[in-house]
């Protein structure tokens, strides 16, 4: 499986951004899928996660209310809306796919990756 996400960059705060995963090579439509984080310095963090058919989501506490995960099975994309973005969510923001179909927020869960895109959020 090959990830590609897109959808980053700057935004003032209180903006929105709408970040999309798009699978490759084979379907993911029966993975879990994820948002990560990191902000340089810090380790990699779940941001959001969601199931193999969307029944289940699950968000880091800091973004709940604020940010949305969805997939579209058929399109084999996964997206993530981002509204009242805080110069704290400044990150690379990274894509991934699960090893199984149940939703998880461990880093080890996930077995591919996307390679990141970038989210600024200005004060």
């Amino acid at each position: 499986v090959q990830l590609q996400a897109s959808g980053g960059g700057l935004v003032q705060t209180g903006g929105s951004l709408r970040l999309s995963c798009a699978a490759s090579r084979r379907t993911i439509s029966n993975n879990a899928m994820g948002w990560f984080r990191q902000a340089p310095g810090k380790e990699r963090e779940i941001v959001a996660a969601i199931d193999w058919n969307g029944g289940s989501t699950t968000y880091k506490d800091s973004v709940k209310g604020r940010f949305t995960i969805s997939r579209d099975r058929s399109k084999n994309t996964v997206h993530l809306q981002m509204d009242s973005l805080k110069p704290e969510d400044t990150a690379v923001y990274y894509c991934a796919a699960g090893r199984g179909s149940a939703i998880s927020t461990r880093t080890a869960s996930y077995a591919y990756w996307g390679q990141g895109t970038q989210v600024t959020v200005s004060s």
